[in-house]
This record gives structure tokens, C-alpha cells and sequence, in this order.
């Protein structure tokens, strides 16, 4: 009953599974994030955020001060177990209704590129070098929105650095791990993963 969700738990699955993987990466870097369909709905990944907030809203430690650490262990607890649940099961449904589609790996490797950040690290990391090559101060505007510190005291060499430094981690988190997880449990898998490192972005630091 859970091939449909989980492909690879057949041997033809396997070969789904990888089909999609491949599709959902190529996707990716061919097109990236279509900015015209976001400009008119959120990102996915703007819903999850959105439920992580309305989760931490109700569960906040404001509203049940004085009730001691444990209760706020399980009210953390719980807020980690809703999001991935629903993200892990929102990711089942689509994976369910892919399965009823005799080319269902292709929808699911649509799916699957939406939450690949490849294109888009390249975008940014590019648009440094793009700024570099104007002026010292454009490099400076464009690596900041890809770093968390301010980067008015860099030079030249330290805004590359820095940009090469987001680039190494970030494709850990938006490529490496969500094509690896995709694999691995499906879309399922992948919106589970996807859920956890936005909640570790939101709540985890």
C-alpha cells in the first residue's frame, strides 16, 4: 500500500525514483524558481514558514509561563511534529496522485524541482561576481543577500570569499540534502526535510 508514496520500495520504483531525481535537477538548473507563478502565489516554502509561525504564535512560552521546562520540551515537540507531519503528508498526497498517472515520475520531479535551490545559489553567487566587476560597493550589495553578516568592511577578496562560503554551505541545504532525501523517501521525504531546515531557519538559531 505505500509504493505509491514511497517508489523505492520497489525495484521499479528505484528506477522512478532516480528518473525523477534526475528530472527534478535538470528542471532546476534549466529554470530555476519561476519568479512569474511566485509573484502571483507564495512559495511552498512560504507556507511552511507561514504554519511554523501560526504553530509558534499559539505555542509560545508567553502563554504558559510558569508551567515549568517540560511542558515547554512538549510544546516544542509538538510544533516540530505538526509541521513535519503535515509537510511529510501534504508530500504523500502529491506523491498518492502522481502514482495514478501512468507518467507520474514527471509530475513528481515537477514538484521535486520546486524545493532545489541549485539555479538560484548560481543566480546569486553570480549576480557577486556581476557586482565585483562594476564596483567594489555593487559586489558588497549583491553578496548581501546571500551572507547574514554585514559586508560594508570586505574587500574585494572578501566578498568572494564570502560568497563562496554561501555557496558551500547553502548547497548542502538546498541541493545536496533535498535530492538525497528525494531519493530517498520520496516527496514525502523531501517536503519532511524541507520542513526541518526551515524550521531550524525560523526557530532553530
Amino acid at each position: 500500500m505505500l509504493e505509491p508514496v514511497f517508489p523505492i520500495l520497489t525495484s521499479d520504483g528505484w528506477r522512478l525514483g532516480i528518473q525523477a531525481v534526475f528530472l527534478a535537477f535538470a528542471l532546476d538548473l534549466l529554470f530555476g524558481d519561476p519568479k512569474f507563478l511566485y509573484a502571483r502565489i507564495s512559495h511552498p516554502i512560504v507556507w511552511i514558514g507561514g504554519l511554523i509561525s501560526a504553530l509558534e504564535a499559539r505555542l509560545r512560552p508567553g502563554r504558559f509561563a510558569g508551567h515549568g521546562p517540560t511542558l515547554q520540551i512538549i510544546l516544542g515537540a509538538a510544533l516540530v511534529a505538526i509541521t513535519v507531519g503535515v509537510s511529510a503528508g501534504a508530500g504523500g498526497v502529491i506523491a498518492w496522485l502522481c502514482a495514478m498517472s501512468e507518467h507520474g515520475w514527471i509530475i513528481t520531479g515537477i514538484v521535486g524541482s520546486i524545493f532545489i535551490a541549485g539555479r538560484g545559489l548560481h543566480d546569486h553567487v553570480a549576480d557577486v561576481g556581476r557586482g565585483l566587476s562594476r564596483s567594489l560597493d555593487d559586489g558588497r550589495s549583491a553578496v548581501s543577500h546571500i551572507v547574514g553578516r554585514d559586508p560594508a568592511g570586505l574587500d574585494e577578496a572578501g566578498v568572494s570569499r564570502a560568497a563562496l562560503e554561501s555557496l558551500a554551505e547553502n548547497f548542502s541545504d538546498g541541493v545536496v540534502a533535498p535530492l538525497f532525501w528525494f531519493l530517498l523517501g520520496g516527496l514525502p521525504g523531501l517536503l519532511a526535510y524541507k520542513a526541518i531546515n526551515t524550521l531550524d531557519s525560523m526557530i532553530g538559531h
